[in-house]
């Protein structure tokens, strides 16, 4: 792994809160009203509600400028349909190179193998699947990220897929699929 992708590996899982946080729990609860994708505003909420609300604005805040940034990550939380995403320009970049399809073996092994992915467990199967396959940076991070947040991109892809396990656990007003079962779908329709 390069030293830039593993700082940005380590500062996307980070579990500590942001020095300066620019979005709030209502922010979050805010954007997830306006895409339908439940009806409570943030006071309104259960406690566990609240708590992934809280988490997701640690998570993302600190990766988004505005409101449309972090509609969009949120986007991957509540959106994810594998055959969109495999029939994506960038998907057959990523799937193009050396060892994607390894390292997917490999996370699926991992995911279905395990419990739910927090930060802790995140940064044990990207060390298992990087020891497994030979594979660090972009050759590792990028199919991981898009066979579970659904885009290859950097670091703001590991916050979302931290949100998943949690979030499916929740009765949104969209369903959210966990790691587990986007790892399914995922590796059904690459086939």
């Amino acid at each position: 792994m390069t030293g830039d992708e593993e700082n940005l590996a380590s500062h996307a899982l980070a579990a500590s809160p942001p020095a300066v946080e620019r979005i709030s729990p209502d922010d979050v609860a805010r954007r997830l009203r306006e895409h339908g994708w439940t009806g409570l505003a943030a006071e309104q909420a259960p406690a566990e509600f609240q708590a992934w609300l809280a988490r997701a604005a640690q998570l993302l805040g600190p990766q988004v400028s505005g409101p449309e940034e972090l509609s969009s990550l949120l986007e991957l939380v509540f959106h994810y349909d594998a055959q969109e995403i495999l029939d994506s320009t960038d998907a057959q970049i990523v799937l193009g190179r050396a060892g994607a399809r390894s390292v997917i073996r490999e996370l699926g092994r991992e995911v279905l193998a395990g419990s739910a992915i927090d930060s802790d467990r995140l940064k044990e199967i990207f060390d298992r699947v990087r020891q497994r396959t030979g594979y660090g940076g972009r050759e590792l991070f990028h199919p991981l990220r898009l066979a579970l947040a659904g885009r290859a991109g950097g670091g703001e892809m590991d916050r979302v897929i931290l949100l998943l396990d949690l979030g499916a656990q929740l009765p949104f007003a969209a369903r959210v699929k966990g790691t587990r079962e986007r790892m399914l779908e995922f590796c059904t329709r690459l086939d």
